[in-house]
């Protein structure tokens, strides 16, 4: 046997590098050769028990040897394509008759020896075609040279290649369940749950494990290195070399090389490398749970879901059957019409949404939108026949004047603002004239006169419009501690005097001015009680009946005059 081990020996390392000793599980710097990634780089030679990755040019097959010392050996091969489905073989090479030792025992030049051994076909054992993770798996396997042949016909493309003549003990890929699928156990507009049984692995040979998950919109993947391979656009899970350039074992810059070893070129100065969009995948590694919710998805999409359990001590992973499912649609939100001509009132929940719809029954020249936000400020917005024409906060009443258009429908958006609830009423009318919302000046407000406070009475003054409208004042009586918070929980514009008590009345007028700069009015409320405090409100109401509160206002007595 030592003479076929001396001639494999001198063959490989005519085919590989003059300045590398080919590995075997019998040399005792094995393991330090495997932790040395670059022993293997630009190498021929597989190393028996660690896993190599490398690169295929397209169109461009490469070769591998791989030397098993005894017949009845087991011997186990796999290889994982990571972005691009590859074509590999495995053949058994025909030796020529001087390597059983019973030759004269001249040692062959090692040009002769290359060329007999890559023009030899020899005895093919294993194909595959595709983008899985595909092993060839033998319990006894002869002596000898084995060669593995790799090509890429459709891409430039990555791969990964791990050979032993000791998979029963060496187990370096974690082991699925007898059930290796992945469930969806819940689904939401958001949110997909899911569950998987756990590896043997971890479960039953209590080897540290982790499991990873990765989500996205195009496909499932067959392997993590498919995965890394799709997250790193910006050529950070393995830099292509360029043919033609002398593959030093010690050239870190080139390929086959973990990301942390990999040397870029640096930017050129002036100039902002540039920068390529992320892949729309995302990766989660969960530690040892089984059970996990993802979050943060779109309505009403369909997603891929896989699942990766990797083993902590080879670094190695198997892949999941992984499963997709399509987020649940968006609550369909329910549209109100408005009447033309008729006030509509609706609430709209903190952040929440609401649409009106408006289809104008007459050709129209032009069409009004009224909106009173009686509660919390909103966001409106006007959409006619589909394209966008107003877009405003609303906070009080505002009056919008659109354009019309024969035929035209107009849809109404409604948002809500992130503090509160917000409580509304929307007019839609096509008809010029008198509307049921009346008028307001810019400033709400009613001011005190402190001066004019007496022990019963009180003096208040308030801005109007230069339309003829109706106002109606309203006093109630107030604890000393009235502050601000009570008053703001009471300022619902929309809640008109018809909810007030008939006593809490003082009086109603009418009032207009052609200037817009003298268009103040002033009351003097009497018949008030000393040292105490009054909440005055006061009301306008327009020609339709429908009321706007101005901002309410609290007013003490004198308590001694």
């Amino acid at each position: 046997m030592a003479p076929l081990r001396w001639w494999l020996l001198g063959l490989v390392l005519a085919l590989g590098s003059r300045t590398q000793k080919l590995p075997t599980r019998d040399e005792e710097l094995f393991q330090m050769q495997i932790r040395d990634k670059a022993f293997f780089h630009g190498s021929s030679v597989l190393p028996d028990g660690a896993e190599i990755s490398s690169y295929l040019f397209r169109d461009t097959p490469k070769r591998y040897f791989f030397v098993v010392e005894e017949d009845n050996t087991p011997l186990s091969v796999t290889v994982t394509p990571c972005d691009t489905p590859l074509e590999w073989k495995l053949s058994l090479q025909e030796l020529p008759e001087e390597a059983s030792g019973e030759g004269s025992g001249e040692p062959e030049p090692l040009d002769q020896q290359r060329q007999q051994v890559t023009s030899a076909k020899g005895a093919e054992l294993f194909s595959y075609r595709g983008n899985d993770v595909e092993s060839f798996l033998s319990s006894s396997s002869p002596s000898g040279l084995y060669q593995l042949e790799l090509l890429s016909t459709e891409k430039d493309t990555h791969f990964k290649v791990y050979a032993t003549t000791t998979p029963e003990s060496d187990r370096p890929y974690p082991e699925l369940p007898y059930d290796p699928r992945v469930d969806v156990t819940a689904l939401g507009r958001t949110t997909v749950t899911l569950a998987w049984k756990p590896s043997p692995t971890a479960s039953l040979l209590r080897q540290p494990t982790q499991y990873c998950v990765v989500i996205n919109r195009e496909h499932n993947f067959k392997s993590l290195c498919a995965v890394e391979a799709k997250l790193s656009l910006d050529d950070a899970f393995m830099a292509a070399p360029k043919p033609g350039l002398d593959f030093n074992p010690f050239d870190f810059a080139h390929f086959g090389f973990p990301p942390g070893v990999l040397v870029k070129p640096p930017p050129r100065p002036g100039r902002p490398a540039p920068e390529r969009p992320r892949a729309d995948v995302r990766k989660v590694c969960i530690g040892n749970k089984n059970v996990f919710t993802v979050s943060d998805l779109k309505p009403d999409t369909q997603y891929y879901f896989d699942v990766f359990v990797a083993s902590s001590r080879s670094n190695l992973s198997t892949a999941y059957v992984g499963t997709f499912a399509r987020t649940k649609r968006e609550a369909e939100q329910k549209t109100a019409e408005l009447k033309d001509g008729r006030v509509t009132d609706v609430f709209v929940k903190r952040k929440g949404t609401q649409f009106l719809r408006f289809a104008p029954v007459s050709s129209h020249q032009k069409v009004t939108f009224f909106v009173h936000s009686c509660l919390g400020a909103v966001q409106v917005q006007v959409r006619r026949d589909g394209k966008p024409v107003l877009s405003q906060n609303v906070e009080g009443v505002r009056q919008f004047l659109l354009r019309g258009k024969p035929k035209a429908k107009y849809l109404v958006r409604l948002k809500g603002n992130k503090r509160g609830a917000s409580v509304l009423k929307v007019l839609a009318s096509t008809r010029p004239g008198k509307h049921a919302f009346p008028s307001l000046p810019e400033d709400t407000r009613i001011k005190a006169f402190d001066k004019l406070r007496t022990c019963s009475s009180a003096t208040v003054a308030w801005l109007g419009t230069q339309d003829r409208n109706k106002f109606c004042v309203y006093k109630r009586e107030v604890d000393d501690g009235y502050g601000e918070d009570q008053k703001k929980r009471e300022q619902n514009q929309c809640l008109g005097p018809d909810t007030r008590k008939r006593s809490e009345k003082v009086l109603c007028k009418f009032f207009h001015s052609q200037n817009p700069q003298k268009a103040v009015t002033t009351e003097t409320i009497t018949g008030l009680q000393p040292g105490r405090a009054y909440l005055l409100d006061v009301y306008v109401v327009g020609h339709g009946g429908h009321s706007v509160k101005y901002q309410s206002k609290v007013v003490k007595t004198r308590r001694f005059c």
